[in-house]
């Protein structure tokens, strides 16, 4: 059965981290991982930051041969990363225990990362590799990854409703492509309303996929 697991890392312990003793005020977001025969080629994005120097704030770092600036929009750049192949870490341990990254997330606090494995064995074995190599983490989460059985997830109609007109009218994009009061206003309901139906869904959705006993 697949299983979810949530770890933290040290903001040292991960390539990217050299960017927070240059722009310490950044968040550092994995866009998606393409994997390849050689090695991964990562993509991620980089908030409130400054196109004109955030190639050179990733400079000089163990496991990375260079970062390429592909995309930037209203302080987001959009980055392409180049691996050291023989650096170990938290990707190619991902990579080599056959796991999929569902999310990773980079602050000067730390890193927080959401994997995926087909068995609770398998992200075991990803635990046991990152301890015999040094790699440290701490795991917040570990999850089976449930089949829904009823298509509803337990929602009511107006729940249902407000979660997919905010993502239809993009609510939940980064950036916002809609504000809370434009979606309510779509609704005619009230901002308060609003907010409400959308946390007690989103709760009732999580704990019919996510989080089930």
């Amino acid at each position: 059965m697949s299983t979810v697991m949530a770890f933290t890392s040290p903001v040292e312990s991960f390539p990217l981290g050299s960017v927070f003793e240059s722009l310490p005020g950044v968040t550092v977001e994995l866009e998606r991982l393409v994997p390849d025969d050689r090695l991964l080629i990562p993509y991620f994005w980089v908030r409130d930051c400054d196109p004109t120097n955030v190639e050179a704030a990733f400079a000089d770092h163990a496991g990375l041969h260079g970062v390429t600036l592909v995309d930037s929009v209203a302080g987001e750049c959009l980055m392409r990363a180049q691996w050291d192949q023989s650096h170990e870490g938290v990707l190619d341990a991902i990579h080599r225990n056959d796991l999929v990254l569902l999310s990773g997330v980079g602050t000067r606090d730390g890193w927080t990362f959401r994997v995926r494995g087909e068995s609770r064995e398998v992200v075991g074995a990803f635990r046991s590799h990152c301890t015999e190599n040094g790699i440290p983490l701490d795991i917040t989460a570990v999850h089976a990854l449930l089949p829904v059985q009823d298509e509803s997830y337990n929602l009511t109609e107006p729940q249902r409703e407000a979660l997919v007109l905010a993502h239809e009218q993009g609510y939940f994009d980064s950036p916002p492509e809609a504000t809370l009061a434009e979606v309510a206003s779509v609704l005619d309901i009230t901002q308060q309303s609003l907010s409400s139906r959308l946390r007690r869904g989103q709760r009732r959705l999580l704990g019919a996929t996510l989080v089930r006993d």
